[in-house]
């Protein structure tokens, strides 16, 4: 079984560009949604699909099951999504040893910027890149499950500074 272990922070300035990947456009809808469990459906530049099935309601590791599926079978389970399908472009972005996901949301979410590291433990400690912004691990109004079914109001509820394009 595998663990994901992840710290979460909004994004304070576009520092981070300057050393990012050239992005992955995802797709990415929810068939389940409880408390503590989901199940959710990706597609990636419209080429790859992902299966995923998370458990636990730990603020920074939960049980996490990824299959790679048919990207038509992903295209019909998005048809039967629960809310909203969220779309955003992510960058993979090295700093000091750790990767750094940088996800960049469009459509209801738009204008909001945030970034992930995954870590081996929850004990470790990356040194934080200056563009990151208000840590929100754990915040449940940020995890794509709840993003699903809750549009953002402004992107002044973020924080952002700048604009993101």
């Amino acid at each position: 079984m595998a663990k994901e272990i992840e710290r979460k922070f909004l994004v304070a300035s576009d520092g981070w560009r300057n050393t990012a990947d050239g992005g992955t456009r995802f797709l990415q809808a929810y068939i389940v949604t409880m408390d503590d469990r989901s199940a959710r459906v990706r597609l990636m530049d419209d080429k790859r699909a992902k299966l995923t099935i998370k458990i636990g309601s730990g603020s920074m590791t939960r049980d996490e099951f990824e299959y790679e599926i048919p990207v038509q079978d992903a295209r019909d389970m998005m048809t039967k999504a629960i809310g909203l399908v969220i779309e955003k472009t992510r960058y993979e972005v090295k700093h000091r040893g750790f990767l750094w996901e940088v996800d960049v949301y469009g459509g209801a979410h738009e204008g909001l910027v945030v970034a992930e590291v995954e870590l081996g433990t929850e004990d470790d400690k990356p040194i934080l890149p200056d563009w990151l912004g208000t840590e929100v691990t754990g915040d449940p109004h940020y995890s794509n499950q709840y993003l699903s079914t809750s549009p953002i109001i402004s992107k002044a509820d973020h924080e952002l500074s700048y604009s993101p394009f």
